[in-house]
């Protein structure tokens, strides 16, 4: 393997997956998001890039590991227990597997996200 294969994500030419949460997980708003999935690795398990979202609020299950760096926006992530944590442009944190709660975009934000999803 080469340094040709080796991606960069300033300049990845991949397509953009829009898409919203299904009507059952959304709280509050229209919360459109974007997705740009710049890699995913051989096995299936892994894969990053960059996530766009709008404003609303929505629940969240996870099954995968994700590692989050926000460049852009505030959000607001509650577990469900109520505690919150505001995120915004520099944050660096990663959410375990097993977390569930809902995200709130306050200010449309953006991410770069690693994403760990052990198969069975």
């Amino acid at each position: 393997m080469g340094i040709q294969e080796i991606v960069d994500f300033s300049q990845a030419n991949t397509p953009a997956e829009r898409y919203r949460p299904t009507e059952e997980k959304i709280l509050k708003g229209d919360p459109q998001q974007t997705l740009y999935n710049h890699y995913n690795s051989p096995c299936g398990q892994m894969n990053a890039g960059v996530w766009e979202g709008d404003a609303g609020q929505w629940r969240v299950n996870y099954t995968e590991h994700e590692y989050c760096e926000i460049i852009q926006g505030v959000s607001v992530l509650r577990d469900d227990d109520g505690n919150a944590k505001t995120l915004r442009a520099g944050d660096r944190f990663v959410i375990p597997a097993g977390f569930r709660g809902t995200w709130e975009v306050l200010q449309p934000c953006r991410k770069i996200y690693v994403v760990f999803e052990q198969k069975a």
